[in-house]
């Protein structure tokens, strides 16, 4: 803006003269003006060249904003231009092609525009405005009569022009027009003019400059916010399809999108059946409710249809006007020219290679759609063709997840009706079995015996395969559910070596233990012991005579770690997780052929649902070390223990009191006696261990030596040296192995630390009334009621409970239960709950129709593995569930006792 301005200036104080038009001087000469009037008529062309500037500059700076046109610039340029230069006609012409177009005018007839917008000048050098672009300079024709090389006759005819003079518009390098003036008389333009005409000329460039600017600036703004919508949108599809897993929602997201991005009334998408060659229309946007009933009741195969010519040739179709198309027109047409719709265009939907639908939008006005929105919709498609393929897969998904339900629930029956079919008998065989082995129907001859224990092994064996494979069913199923109890760890651990001890002494292979005191552990102790047993069998099996497995466990912070490591032929890289999966084994020995090939993947699955892990490290010939790590919680935030579990704690069995000042024995010695029936009284000291004994009459005292104050010599002392207390009975568990000491003072039993816990209880109940094997005196005179439909399990619980004084009456399904349990009224009843007719379920509910009904307690013995909603129905209705599998009878029995005891004691009637 200022060198315009420094133009003018510079055409004010140099080169301007007086503006003259032929005629006005005297015998043709020029007029000198005096002094004043000289300086005053420069001063008023300064001005009026001020003002011109001015107002061209305020046209371009609104040019710049937006508000004003580039015919705006151009209007304000030739009307200063015609006024300053005293002409009579104004133009600005534009270089388009190989001619020159009008593109603004000052002072020219109608008549002359109409002439001119329809006879375009050619690019030559007949014409002033070709001889000033192509020379890039300005130039004037003093009369265009009178030049030979002039040969726009028609134009000087219609314009009546003679003198004219132009200068060049130049943008950057280009020539993008000319800046032209004519006076309708030979009168040229002075040098003055000249100046002026080409710093006019430059502002009308500058002005296509801006114009040019601010027309690519808004073009490439509005295309901008296009593709912002377009990408917007994108997004949002490309969210939907991330975000949801229902596949309809997508979709509709899809077509409204594309719809109304499109600037169109309506559309569909449409899924393809290759098996039919049909496409289905699968949603529809912005269509009336009867109209996209026709459209999905319509027939559009791809061999025969608009559409389908589309996605047989992998391109985009439009059609401009549906109402010219010739008939017959096929199905889908059809239905939407009857509904209305005159343009449309379809886009395959391509997925790999392979057509999976199509896109289509629709117009109810006619016209082709452009190639940006092609561009558009294909962007769509892309996204609508994922998002279809996702849809088809979730509707598989959806159906295979029916069917395998559906699978599952009838491998569930199938297990189920195995579980009691076979696991029911094999409960007896075992349970028979353990009945005769322990002489309660007369002494066995060494054959006989041997019989025995090879049935109760085989019946073991079997028992643990079909548990296998039933506890993997469940794992898989989502089902099973962890016992977790707190039980000595210790324990755990030599039992599990003794059961494999045998097996690796036959083979001449060494066991070690590397343990330190691990205390009480919280998990699933079957489970634990379960895993445990499996990696010892392994080990030794998979070891070569004369080897060693060694067996190492510690506590790790809040976590309990075990690792069982052999020098066999470890295990190579390859299969060391496969080994892991079911059924499979690896090929370490020749030996390994036996097994199922359940118990990695059990013992793997069984640790992680404790939260834990299991691990491996193995190389070929070098031997191979199973680890488990297992999480222990807060001690303070343990959970309380259940009545589900088989081994619950009881409380109401004869005293012990437990006389131990370390926390971690005494809790441990609480715990082998709670498993027994038994409730222990632990104290700390001496002195309160006295106090206890005379004020509890405990049926026996478990007393360690070392403790604080009086220790465990002098107690047992007074003890015996007190009538009161004189025939309670001693066991003393202590590191010093003084047996001599401890007998000569009285005890009954004397155990060396560390003491397994069978010992204990062995030596415990060798101290209780032989007549009650560690029960209250008052079971005499108990009575029972047991409901099963199996013979064999009722005979079982019969000749258990019978030598122990009880009175058993059976049934042997559920119809008649209730009246037998009503008539009878015993001390308590034992319930299956897999029975035909009428289950277990049906007769507890009978007879607990509420939880705080009364009647005898009812104990669930059944080999069904109960759901939660199992368990939520029995839920303070019964005393506690046993399972049939691997039943502990005389814990059994212990339990039920104590649970009849307990509920005669409360003013249950209880008598048969």
């Amino acid at each position: 803006m200022a060198h315009d301005c420094s133009s003018v200036h510079g055409v004010m104080g140099d080169s301007m003269a007086e503006f003259k038009r032929p005629g006005d001087d005297t015998a043709g000469s020029e007029r000198v003006p005096s002094a004043p009037e000289s300086t005053q008529g420069r001063l008023a062309q300064v001005e009026q060249q001020l003002r011109a500037t001015s107002d061209i500059l305020d046209v371009l700076t609104r040019g710049a904003s937006g508000t004003a046109s580039r015919d705006d610039v151009f209007g304000a340029i030739v009307e200063n231009a015609r006024r300053l230069l005293d002409a009579d006609v104004a133009q600005i012409f534009l270089v388009q092609g190989d001619t020159y177009v009008l593109g603004r005018s000052s002072g020219l007839s109608p008549e002359y525009l109409d002439f001119a917008a329809q006879h375009p000048i050619a690019r030559d050098r007949g014409t002033l405005v070709g001889r000033v672009t192509l020379d890039r300079a300005v130039q004037q024709i003093d009369d265009v009569l009178a030049d030979p090389e002039y040969v726009r006759s028609d134009y000087q005819r219609l314009g009546g022009f003679r003198s004219i003079m132009g200068a060049p518009m130049i943008v950057g390098e280009q020539v993008v027009g000319s800046l032209n003036v004519w006076r309708n008389e030979v009168a040229p333009f002075d040098e003055g003019a000249k100046t002026l005409l080409t710093t006019f000329a430059g502002q009308a460039a500058l002005a296509v400059r801006h114009v040019e600017l601010v027309a690519a600036l808004e073009s490439r703004s509005a295309e901008l916010a296009r593709k912002v919508d377009q990408l917007e949108a994108l997004a949002e599809v490309g969210q939907a399809i991330s975000s949801t897993l229902v596949p309809d929602e997508v979709l509709r997201t899809i077509v409204s999108h594309a719809v109304e991005l499109s600037g169109t009334d309506g559309g569909s998408l449409m899924e393809f059946d290759e098996t039919t060659g049909l496409f289905g229309v699968r949603t529809v946007y912005g269509t009336s409710p009867d109209v996209v009933q026709a459209l999905r009741e319509a027939r559009i195969h791809i061999d025969h249809t608009w559409v389908g010519r589309a996605a047989r040739e992998r391109t985009v179709l439009q059609i401009a006007d549906l109402g010219a198309e010739p008939a017959p027109l096929d199905p889908h047409l059809d239905v939407l020219r009857t509904a209305g719709w005159r343009s449309l265009v379809a886009i395959p939907l391509m997925r790999l290679d392979r057509v999976v639908g199509a896109l289509v939008v629709r117009r109810k006005t006619t016209g082709a759609f452009s190639a940006e929105t092609c561009e558009l919709l294909a962007a769509f498609a892309s996204q609508s063709a994922v998002a279809l393929t996702n849809a088809r897969l979730y509707q598989q998904l959806e159906q295979q997840s029916v069917e395998l339900a559906d699978a599952s629930r009838h491998k569930s029956e199938f297990l189920a009706s195995m579980s009691h079919e076979l696991r029911t008998p094999l409960n007896a065989v075992i349970g028979f079995s353990e009945v005769l082995l322990e002489r309660m129907f007369g002494e066995l001859n060494e054959r006989q015996e041997d019989y025995l224990k090879d049935i109760h092994s085989a019946g073991r064996h079997l028992l643990a395969l079909l548990a296998d494979i039933l506890d993997l069913s469940k794992i898989e199923a989502g089902r099973m559910e962890l016992d977790v109890t707190t039980f000595p760890m210790d324990d755990v651990l030599v039992q599990a070596l003794s059961l494999v001890r045998e097996r690796a002494a036959l083979h001449a292979i060494r066991l070690d233990l590397d343990a330190e005191p691990l205390g009480p552990v919280t998990a699933d102790e079957l489970r634990l012991k379960q895993v445990l047993l499996n990696l010892l069998s392994n080990a030794v099996k998979f070891t070569p005579d004369g080897g060693a497995v060694q067996v190492r466990a510690w506590r790790d912070g809040d976590e309990l770690n075990v690792t069982v490591a052999d020098t066999g032929m470890g295990i190579d890289p390859s299969d060391q997780e496969r080994i892991f999966d079911s059924f499979q084994q690896g090929e370490r020995t020749a030996s390994s052929v036996e097994g199922t090939g359940l118990g990695l993947t059990l013992s793997r699955r069984i640790i992680e649902l404790h939260g834990g892990r299991l691990w491996l490290t193995s190389s070929p010939g070098q031997g191979s070390t199973f680890g488990v790590v297992v999480p222990q919680p807060d001690r303070s935030q343990a959970e309380e223990r259940d009545v589900w579990a088989e081994g619950d704690d009881v409380d109401t069995g004869a005293a012990v009191v437990v006389i131990e000042d370390d926390p971690r024995s005494a809790e441990l010695v609480g715990l082998h006696l709670r498993a027994a029936g038994l409730r222990a009284v632990v104290v700390r000291t001496g002195e309160l261990g006295l106090e206890l004994v005379r004020s509890q009459d405990p049926v026996a005292v478990v007393l360690d030596i070392h403790l604080p104050g009086m220790n465990g010599w002098e107690v047992l002392t007074e003890l015996k040296a007190d009538p009161a207390t004189a025939d309670v009975p001693v066991v003393i568990v202590s590191v010093e192995p003084e047996r001599g000491r401890g007998f000569a003072l009285g005890a009954t039993e004397y155990l060396v630390k560390p003491v397994r816990g069978e010992h204990l209880l062995a030596a415990v109940t060798r101290l209780l009334p032989p007549t009650t094997d560690g029960l209250p005196e008052e079971q005499n005179g108990l009575s029972v009621v047991v409901v099963d439909d199996d013979p064999l399990a009722l005979k079982l619980v019969r000749s258990t409970l019978e030598p122990l004084g009880w009175t058993v009456h059976t049934c042997t399904g559920g119809q008649q239960a209730a009246d037998v349990v009503r008539s009878v009224s015993p001390s308590v009843v034992v319930m299956d709950l897999l029975m035909p007719q009428v289950d277990g379920f049906a007769v507890i509910d009978e007879l607990r129709p509420e939880r705080d009904s009364e009647g005898p307690p009812i104990v669930v013995l059944t080999a069904k593995s109960l759901t939660p909603q199992d368990r939520s129905r029995l839920e303070g209705r019964i005393a506690f569930v046993a399972e049939k599998s691997g039943l502990d009878l005389p814990r059994l029995a212990r339990r039920l006792a104590t649970v009849a005891s307990a509920h005669r004691d409360r003013g249950g009637d209880g008598q048969s």
